[in-house]
């Protein structure tokens, strides 16, 4: 089993067996799996504080476990993605303009969404769904020209706090589309037909916290009497095999699956929207990194009972996203496509009936991982929008 590694400074490519990784878990709990253990020679990313970089690698050697360094020291990553995003700030104060190809605060995001819903009044409006643990809004901007109870789309980004490259495409997406709208027949005719609902941050505390404290911090912010860590892995928390093989019971672990089904508010929100809409046709779930589309199922090696159509249209989706740049993708069903998981909300979406759920794994592949430059914001994502115009109008054309 091949796997990449971040040791707090150090970002290392390890090679194992799986008992290797279960040995890791317990000697070092310190360590935090940017990419969970999968299928054979795929990728494990571990970050490691530096403390513990040394017995880690002695650790490695011992069990002769071969490794190589991809980055020497994350924490200059850091530095430069703070400086890229003081810079962006003042030349955007100065010049009046929204920086498309910067990444910003959970205010900042806040504040632009109120700025372009006035600005494309006619076409998009701000819902609250409801609050966070930390009592902030949770906010969905609806793109419709019309109608009663139409057929809709529902795509929600940064369940995950650390993966800032998703809300940062939500943002660029969420403008292209009033930018083609009567310009682009494709676009033109699924605003028309369908309505559009964004979720631009969909773990706002988290999202906050990765700008403030820790900006690795990938889980929510709430606490819980008996738990000895903070915070729950929203995209386990769903109910969709809840508890299963994939999600932790440890609250400390970055799969914590929570002590019930949909007990973060973030992820109610969500499951209530959703259910009282009763006619959402798509679901798409927006994360990074890895580079790959993948459909249901995550919990169960079973496959769904549209298995053909999804993966004729995950080929296609991915074809149309590489046609730009060139960026691969690997593309499947979640249980063999990355690794086995319960409680995801595009499991929990398909078991509700909406046929056409997927999940976005954005750039890269690992060499940055979460701190994806920003100059591969606006690359990211117009591929991202190719593919994800491939599956909008499918479900467009064919109204199941």
């Amino acid at each position: 089993m091949r796997a990449v590694l971040v040791l707090g400074a150090f970002l290392v490519a390890v090679y194992s067996q799986e008992t290797f990784i279960g040995l890791l878990y317990n000697s070092y709990p310190q360590i935090d799996f940017w990419l969970e253990p999968s299928r054979p020679l795929m990728p494990i990313d571990i970050q490691v504080p530096r403390e513990h970089v040394q017995s880690v690698k002695a650790f490695f050697e011992f069990n002769g476990i071969g490794y190589s360094i991809l980055i020497e020291d994350l924490q200059l990553l850091l530095d430069e993605e703070k400086k890229e995003m003081v810079l962006s700030r003042h030349k955007e104060r100065k010049s009046q303009t929204f920086n498309y190809a910067s990444y910003h605060t959970l205010e900042e995001i806040y504040t632009w969404m109120d700025s372009f819903v006035a600005s494309n009044s006619g076409l998009v409006s701000k819902m609250q769904i409801g609050t966070t643990f930390e009592n902030r809004p949770i906010y969905v901007l609806r793109f419709s020209t019309g109608g009663i109870n139409r057929p809709a789309i529902w795509i929600n980004f940064g369940i995950h706090a650390r993966e800032w490259i998703s809300p940062a495409t939500s943002l660029w997406l969420a403008n292209k589309f009033v930018s083609e709208y009567g310009k682009d027949t494709s676009v033109t005719s699924l605003l028309n037909t369908m309505d559009l609902y964004l979720e631009l941050v969909t773990n706002p505390d988290g999202f906050q916290f990765t700008h403030t404290n820790n900006r690795m911090w990938r889980k929510t912010r709430s606490t819980y009497a008996g738990n000895a860590c903070t915070g729950v892995d929203p995209n386990r928390n769903f109910d969709a095999n809840f508890g299963g093989p994939g999600a932790s019971g440890n609250s400390c672990s970055s799969t914590y699956h929570g002590p019930y089904v949909s007990s973060e508010k973030e992820v109610k929100a969500i499951v209530d929207f959703v259910k009282s809409h009763g006619n959402f046709k798509v679901f798409i779930d927006v994360h990074s990194y890895s580079q790959l589309l993948m459909f249901p199922y995550g919990y169960t090696s079973t496959q769904p009972k549209d298995y053909g159509e999804l993966l004729d249209l995950s080929k296609i989706s991915v074809d149309s996203l590489t046609s730009l740049h060139g960026t691969k993708y690997r593309y499947g069903p979640i249980f063999t496509t990355i690794y086995q998981s319960s409680g995801s909300s595009i499991d929990w979406a398909y078991d509700q009936g909406i046929k056409y759920a997927f999940c976005f794994e954005l750039r890269d592949t690992g060499r940055y991982g979460f701190i994806l430059p920003a100059n591969q914001i606006i690359p990211t994502a117009e591929e991202t929008y190719l593919g994800l115009m491939e599956i909008l109008n499918h479900a467009r054309e064919n109204p199941y």
